[in-house]
């Protein structure tokens, strides 16, 4: 098994993955970890619980500049739930480096997120209320350097696919993007081939397969 050690990542990310009890990378990480901080753009192909979160938040992490009071990384998610869930992990896997995951999503008070828009380097918003914001100039996006979609066979199934080539277009040219879906449709591969760059792929099969319409 590959250990988060020897992946040379930096010490803050080290000590707040030690905190949270995680050692060994899952297969997700083991191979996306390593493409994200090489700066290559990724198409990852798994299911939730497969620990993407922590593959694709820990390559962003390592790039984000502290200094740099702006946002630098954006997570598009195709709910409010998986927004918020994805903006904690990444709070807890930027700690000990001090850096902050703000969620931003419909229905909840925009003249908030506006205000928390200025301090925080990481987004992680639902397509809809992102594309408020950029309508709005009340994000400002010139800093992205890196960008994941996660979920996408959701967000197409949702309807979002328009919204997400005009977040993509929105964001600076020069920019690492990472998207993961458990399946790949025409229109998600669509996307890989005209808004990413010579993305690698990395797929991985999940041990167990969980019944969706099983209630207990």
């Amino acid at each position: 098994m590959t250990t988060f050690n020897s992946l040379g990542l930096s010490n803050p990310i080290l000590k707040s993955l030690d905190d949270m009890g995680f050692e060994e990378t899952t297969p997700i990480q083991e191979q996306t970890i390593p493409l994200g901080l090489q700066g290559k753009d990724v198409i990852g192909q798994a299911q939730t619980g497969t620990g993407k979160t922590a593959a694709f938040g820990i390559p962003m992490l390592e790039k984000i500049d502290k200094q740099v009071k702006s946002v630098q990384g954006l997570i598009v998610a195709p709910t409010r739930e998986l927004a918020i869930q994805v903006a904690e992990e990444m709070n807890r896997l930027g700690k000990v480096k001090g850096v902050r995951a703000l969620p931003i999503y419909g229905g909840s008070n925009m003249e908030r997120q506006i205000r928390s828009l200025k301090t925080n380097q990481i987004v992680v918003a639902t397509p809809g209320r992102l594309l408020d914001h950029i309508r709005r100039k009340t994000i400002k996006l010139q800093n992205v350097h890196t960008a994941v979609l996660d979920e996408a066979d959701e967000m197409l199934n949702m309807g979002f696919i328009d919204d997400i080539r005009d977040i993509l277009k929105a964001l600076p040219e020069e920019r690492q993007t990472l998207l993961f879906s458990a399946t790949m449709p025409k229109e998600i591969r669509d996307i890989a081939t005209t808004l990413m760059n010579n993305p690698e792929e990395v797929k991985v099969k999940s041990k167990e397969m969980t019944v969706e319409n099983i209630e207990q």
